[in-house]
């Protein structure tokens, strides 16, 4: 059983999630859940209409869905889905998220100074880390948000 488990261990080493791997008594074992995509990241919100405002007004993603009557949103930001959820509705304690989304962007300064005209506070100087630029600031609920581009290869 232990040789068995081990080769599971190694499959999820080299990345097979979703494979078939055999035990020692040559029974099939499926390794991981094969997560196909993430359809959608939460924000979570204590005021849906002005986190609808901000990220379809003033950061100008592309609004998608509401969901039914209930006070969630989705808005489209390139290949990945932000859906905005009003804690209270879904009966969470609010919290902001703990870690930034990264917005990409053509041109970090030009966004940011877009922003800023329209009263974005951003938390420091544009970043260069040697391979992009980053500038952080928070949505009105403190959810922290990064405009983002890469300008070097990866």
């Amino acid at each position: 059983m232990r040789a068995a488990l081990n080769d599971v261990a190694r499959c999820v080493g080299e990345r097979c999630r979703g494979s078939v791997a055999r035990d020692a008594n040559t029974r099939e074992v499926t390794v991981g859940i094969s997560v196909q995509e993430v359809d959608f990241v939460a924000v979570p919100t204590t005021d849906i209409d002005r986190a609808v405002a901000f990220y379809g007004e003033t950061l100008g993603l592309e609004h998608r869905v509401q969901w039914g009557q209930r006070p969630a949103h989705e808005f489209q930001a390139g290949n990945l889905t932000l859906a905005l959820m009003q804690c209270d509705a879904f009966n969470a304690e609010f919290s902001p998220n703990a870690t930034p989304i990264a917005l990409r962007v053509a041109d970090v300064a030009a966004a940011r100074a877009e922003l800023e005209a329209s009263g974005v506070v951003f938390e420091a100087d544009t970043l260069d880390s040697g391979v992009c630029h980053m500038a952080f600031f928070s949505d009105p609920d403190g959810n922290p948000l990064i405009l983002h581009r890469r300008y070097a290869p990866a």
